[in-house]
């Protein structure tokens, strides 16, 4: 059975980068990876945030947040979409 992952990020290089290294990196016969643009799904803010994330790039993985290097707070991400 494949462990899911959840990799939210807002598109900014920092997150781009980010998102393509944590891809080629994972095996994805042993994950079901799921991208969350936030910037383009504002409706995943909540989710985002409920799961803990605080800052993007943030990677889910069996309900434990990783949060990889620093793109922007969830938290200015919210702002901008109020």
């Amino acid at each position: 059975m494949k462990s899911n992952v959840i990799f939210y990020h807002a598109g900014c290089p920092v997150c781009i980068e980010a998102e393509s290294k944590v891809i080629q990196a994972m095996d994805q016969s042993r994950y079901d990876i799921e991208i969350v643009h936030l910037a383009e799904q504002p409706d995943r803010l909540q989710d985002a945030e409920t799961r803990g994330v605080r800052s993007v790039p943030a990677m889910v993985l069996d309900n434990e947040v990783f949060h990889i290097n620093f793109g922007a707070a969830l938290a200015d991400l919210k702002t901008s979409h109020a």
